[in-house]
């Protein structure tokens, strides 16, 4: 038996390491947000593309789908990408594919599609099996020097296959075509541009590296977005968002009915005429990243819902145009009034971010300037023009050399050809005669007899002057930086050629029209105005009959069984009614939206969200300069403008604050604010209490609140506050006899009951209501 024992297996254990679990975490999660960073969510500056859209171009090239060639399924070129480039999902690869081919999302598409690649609506892409693409003039361009050694490749994922680490061609795609992304702790959002300023700026740095920022905003006018629209922003906004590279700018929707370029009426204002006098609205072009479908959805809902009373109809009339059409609610409807409240409830305005964080030549984020990006895509130009430069310059040579060797070859004809017939090793011996090298020799031996014309020779010496006279201009051309910016200016003066003004694909789409924030139209104001008489039930059923009805004959009103009148007022369909609840909200209702008196009305719970077991205790119309006395059960008060407690939400607006246990028990209209002594002196409250004493004193002594439990108006000992009213003193204080009668009793003299704010007072004068109420 063998004394070797083995050695145990290593436990897995042993390579725990102990580290606090804060630091680990916040390594690991460094490491994935930089990966997020510079692997996905970023672009870089000089080639403006992401990995996943730089492999996209890649794998087309390599597949040979140049505008020139047919299209291929667009499955083939995700499972290329996927399988040898871009280890993640095969839908967000085609996602990306799909956006560079839509010509709503890129200004200058960089694939071309055929098939279904969605729309402008909103809806997806057919399935990749389905659709087929190959790559735009554009994406060429922005590959050119793929060949030329003009930029590094690496491996791939697995080591298979190699990548270009970023596209050297010319194409400004970064401000051209713009990018969107969101990372961990950064994002980017670069708006698209026209191609023919960009190059314009470019060409201006060439010259003048130092340029002004309001030199370059006199040239780069601002975004050029694929949908068209206007940018509203004033000059000096859009400036200063380019200066920092971080902004905002406000793009509006066209209104034009899109025919300029065919033989039908154009109205560059929208407004197309109707017979009879009516007219309609009509967009043409809607802001980027809109989607007409969602929009033509949010104008409808805010019609449906009548927000927006001035306007009937909307209808979408699209082919491979945008027109959407909108009809006003009556021919009266000022258009601008009704633009302006379309742009400031619907998304026909929007706020592009502007955030041109890149990441820069050494994969660090960062973000630039309109100058500063310009420079540094200069930079990385002039780095491609020197390296193209120089792998030409390497062919050259190596041309040269093969040529030098031809002409030897021809110069000696006679003795190669001897060599070749009588040697054994025929190579040794020309290369010693001749002094040839061995890349010289090789290629003497394998040329075609056909080669040995005379003709052949007069070629290869025109060619050799030609590679020579070149090679001179290269050289020239890598050791004088001058010279190379002539080369670029002339390069880009070539490209614009194909992305001038006068081009379809250049033509600038985005106009500049300033113009301010769109004022707020009171809608209101385009409601007709129409008497109607107000009636709510006591289990909170509302209504609203036309005209003004006889409000002495409620017994008239129709209520469900066991339901009957508790407010009834006149108003008109212009006004807003306020409603009060007893835990001391107050909401607010339109006349105009209330519904009709043909059946019993509808609960006002679905109207406003009132909250369970809180009794409505007044309703009326809000009056513009109104005022209310507003009283709780504990004897506290103030007085409150109806203007600031006007609620636009459905929850209400909390005014008067409730103790638990308390309600609010006095809603009363107070007088306006006096605007002469006299006057003032003369208006008074009346306050009396469940214990059945009185107290009158000054409306001067409460105080005007917009919210809260204000002062106490007068004391208890059991008991709370049961009613308050104001009254001039000069006219007495009236109250309602018992009975049917509807008969008043006034009395003039109220000097017993004249204290100060606060008393308890006394027993009411001779015939006061047994309900402890002035009415």
């Amino acid at each position: 038996m063998s004394d070797i024992v083995d050695a145990p297996a290593e436990d897995p254990f042993d390579a725990i390491v102990d580290a606090p679990f804060d630091a680990a975490l916040s390594e690991r999660y460094l490491i994935y947000a930089m990966s997020t960073i510079t692997a996905r969510s970023l672009p870089d500056l000089r080639d403006g593309l992401k990995p996943v859209h730089r492999r996209l171009l890649w794998a087309m090239r390599l597949l040979k789908l140049d505008p020139a060639s047919g299209y291929k399924k667009c499955a083939r070129v995700v499972g290329d990408v996927i399988g040898k480039y871009h280890p993640h999902g095969d839908q967000s690869v085609y996602d990306a594919m799909v956006r560079l081919a839509q010509t709503f999302s890129l200004r200058y598409p960089l694939v071309d599609g055929q098939g279904n690649f969605g729309n402008i609506d909103g809806d997806n892409a057919a399935a990749y099996r389905y659709t087929e693409a190959r790559l735009t003039r554009t994406a060429i361009e922005l590959m050119n020097g793929l060949d030329e050694n003009a930029t590094d490749f690496r491996p791939t994922y697995n080591g298979e296959d190699e990548e270009p680490e970023v596209m050297p061609g010319l194409f400004p795609n970064l401000l051209a075509n713009g990018a969107s992304g969101i990372a961990v702790g950064m994002a980017t959002s670069i708006p698209s541009h026209n191609a023919a300023e960009i190059i314009d700026a470019a060409m201006l740095l060439i010259d003048e590296p130092q340029a002004r920022h309001e030199q370059l905003m006199e040239i780069v006018k601002g975004p050029d977005f694929a949908t068209g629209g206007v940018l509203v922003d004033s000059p000096a906004v859009i400036s200063a968002a380019y200066a920092s590279g971080r902004g905002a700018m406000r793009v509006r929707a066209r209104f034009s009915n899109g025919w300029q370029d065919s033989d039908k009426s154009w109205e560059p204002t929208g407004v197309e005429k109707l017979p009879g006098g009516t007219w309609q609205l009509v967009v043409s072009e809607i802001p980027y990243q809109v989607q007409k479908g969602k929009l033509i959805e949010q104008i409808a809902q805010l019609i449906a819902d009548k927000k927006l009373p001035i306007l009937d109809d909307i209808r979408d009339e699209s082919d491979e145009r945008v027109r959407i059409v909108l009809v006003p609610k009556s021919r009266n409807v000022d258009p601008e009034d009704l633009k302006n409240a379309l742009f400031r409830l619907t998304d026909l305005e929007t706020r592009f971010s502007l955030n041109m964080n890149v990441l820069d030549a050494d994969r660090t984020p960062k973000v630039m300037g309109l100058g500063e990006v310009l420079l540094r895509w200069l930079t990385h130009q002039i780095e491609v023009l020197v390296r193209k430069s120089q792998h030409r310059l390497e062919k050259i040579d190596s041309r040269l050399e093969l040529l030098q060797g031809y002409i030897i070859a021809f110069l000696n004809l006679d003795r190669i050809i001897e060599i070749i017939r009588n040697e054994d090793e025929p190579k040794p011996v020309m290369m010693a005669e001749f002094q040839l090298n061995d890349r010289q020799a090789e290629a003497i031996l394998n040329m075609r007899l056909r080669s040995l014309r005379r003709l052949e020779e007069m070629e290869l010496r025109r060619e050799l002057e030609g590679l020579e006279a070149e090679r001179e201009e290269l050289v020239k051309l890598i050791e004088s930086p001058a010279r190379q910016k002539t080369r670029l200016k002339k390069d880009l003066t070539a490209l614009r050629k194909n992305y001038g003004e006068d081009t379809e694909l250049g033509r600038r789409r985005t106009s500049l029209e300033e113009a301010g924030q769109a004022r707020e139209i009171s809608l209101e104001a385009f409601v007709e105005r129409e008497p109607v008489t107000v009636i709510m039930s006591k289990r909170g059923w509302i209504k609203a009959m036309k005209g003004h009805a006889d409000l002495s004959a409620r017994a008239d009103f129709k209520f469900k069984e066991g339901d009957g009148p508790a407010f009834a007022f006149h108003t008109q369909t212009t006004d807003k009614i306020l409603i009060a609840t007893a835990n001391g909200r107050f909401y607010t209702l339109g006349a105009d939206k209330l519904p009709g008196a043909r059946g019993f009305g509808e609960p006002v719970g679905t109207m406003i969200d009132i909250e369970a077991g809180n009794d409505i205790v007044a309703a009326f119309p809000a009056v513009a300069d109104g005022r209310m006395l507003l009283a709780a059960s504990t004897g506290k008060g103030f007085i409150a403008r109806m203007s600031d407690i006007i609620a636009e939400t459905r929850k209400g607006r909390g005014v008067v604050t409730m103790k638990p246990g308390t309600k609010l028990s006095v809603v009363r209209l107070a007088p306006t604010e006096a605007t002469d002594e006299a006057r003032l002196k003369d208006q008074y409250v009346a306050v009396v209490g469940d214990n059945r004493k009185l107290v009158v004193f000054p409306l001067s002594e409460i105080p005007e609140m917009a919210k809260g439990q204000g002062v106490t108006l007068q004391r208890y000992k059991d008991g709370g506050l049961a009613d308050a009213v104001c009254f001039k003193m000069s006219e007495g204080l009236s109250w309602a006899m018992g009975g049917d009668s509807g008969r008043m009793r006034t009395e003039n003299d109220m000097s017993l009951w004249r204290v100060a704010r606060g008393a308890a007072g006394r027993l009411p004068p001779q015939g006061f209501p047994r309900n402890n109420r002035f009415d």
